[in-house]
């Protein structure tokens, strides 16, 4: 058998498929043309019948989180004192209520009773015990302590007594009837040395408190029994200015 030569060789292994052929480097050089880059569509959206390969892959391995996006939350942002519930226009009229009881004036003064709130009677408390503290910080949570837990024993007997009110209502008015006694702690201290006038202002402030809270909390549904929840009021503002005052 004789040896198989070059053009045989190439007779012999050339493609008959048509997908390419072998030419010499001579026909080469002549040859030119362009490689068109197929058109490939992908497909993102998010009917899972289709989704892309890799996307289906995620899904199908339980990683479909992976390919989650949360939505925008559309609630728009809310100032702070919004968010706390603290209106400084309602605490600043409730202010003016207890500061000025007289009915003549023409406050709605039930809105501090049918519209409690928190903020503004744990305000007037803390000022009250940073005036009161005279270097006894242990005096600040004493009297916080004595707000809530004397309001609750305030709140129990007008309940017993028959009265409609409720703990948060009786907590805000005995807050914010603190106010007097912060007014008159001033004068205190100027007018110190003359002890019947001291006396005088610190009555006159505790009645001023004891009026302003018991106008609010004691209504007509107690008739008779008004002085059975006034005196508590009343010996409750003289506590909380014996704090002030250190007796």
């Amino acid at each position: 058998a004789r040896g198989l030569g070059t053009t045989d060789l190439v007779h012999l292994f050339s493609p008959t498929n048509g997908d390419f052929t072998f030419v010499s480097s001579t026909e080469a050089e002549e040859l030119s043309g362009t490689i068109s880059a197929p058109d490939v569509k992908l497909n993102m959206s998010s009917d899972s019948g289709k989704d892309p390969y890799a996307t289906t892959f995620l899904r199908q391995r339980g990683y479909g989180w992976l390919l989650e996006v949360e939505e925008d939350d559309n609630e728009e942002y809310k100032p702070l004192l919004e968010e706390l519930d603290i209106d400084l226009k309602d605490i600043y009229y409730k202010i003016r209520c207890v500061l000025m009881p007289m009915p003549s004036l023409g406050y709605n003064r039930q809105v501090v009773r049918d519209n409690p709130d928190f903020w503004g009677p744990l305000a007037v408390v803390l000022l009250f015990s940073m005036i009161s503290i005279y270097g006894q910080f242990r005096v600040v949570s004493w009297i916080i302590t004595i707000w809530i837990f004397g309001s609750l024993t305030i709140f129990l007997l007008a309940r017993v007594l028959g009265g409609e009110v409720s703990y948060g209502q009786v907590l805000g008015v005995i807050g914010y009837s603190l106010l007097p006694l912060i007014v008159i702690a001033p004068l205190l201290l100027v007018i110190g040395g003359f002890e019947v006038v001291s006396t005088l202002i610190k009555l006159f402030g505790v009645f001023w408190a004891a009026y302003s809270a018991a106008s609010l909390l004691v209504g007509d549904e107690f008739k008779t029994k008004k002085p059975l929840l006034i005196y508590p009021i009343f010996l409750l503002y003289i506590y909380f200015l014996s704090l002030y005052t250190g007796v």
